[in-house]
């Protein structure tokens, strides 16, 4: 017993040390259907004054909300410069799709790179950008939550977070 338990640990450690990671560990994320599922994606387009701002919350049970406008409300819900001008210009739109397309969405992103944690090699050559976008998710609890301009750092991903945002803004 003591020889297959120390062979066992040999063959892990020797898989880490090549850079396999653990034989256990999967490193393929298949979406499941679940409330506790969800991915906010923000937009911002900074070629225009006032910035104009989308926001998509995608529940994984078929929740979906779209706000847009020029307001600090499309992007944080606890914004407090009510007496800003751009305060009120907020549209929000509630809508339920299949559960099963909203999953087919997750897949998706998660396929094109919304849970890696090393994003190498794939950085933008452009220094400066007109547009903003920003994503947090929580996928099967894998978590991703980053303040970053997935344009400069993920471009790919990117124009797949603008196919989203552009699914449930012009239907």
């Amino acid at each position: 017993m003591l020889k297959k338990l120390t062979l066992l640990l040999a063959l892990a450690l020797t898989g880490a040390l090549v850079g396999c990671g653990p034989f256990w560990v999967d490193p393929y994320i298949v979406v499941k259907e679940s409330p506790l599922n969800w991915v906010e994606i923000h937009y911002y387009n900074l070629k225009r004054t006032p910035i104009r701002r989308i926001g998509v919350y995608l529940n994984g049970m078929g929740h979906v909300e779209l706000k847009k406008g020029t307001s600090d409300l499309v992007s944080n819900d606890f914004a407090k410069k009510y007496r800003d001008e751009d305060w009120s210009k907020i549209r929000v739109k509630r809508m339920e799709v299949d559960p099963l397309h909203v999953k087919d969405l997750m897949q998706n992103l998660v396929n094109h790179g919304l849970l890696d944690r090393e994003k190498t090699g794939r950085k933008s050559k452009k220094t400066e950008f007109d547009r903003f976008i920003a994503v947090k998710a929580n996928i099967n609890n894998h978590t991703y939550s980053a303040q970053e301009n997935i344009f400069e750092v993920d471009p790919d991903l990117a124009e797949q977070l603008l196919d989203v945002i552009r699914e449930f803004d012009n239907p």
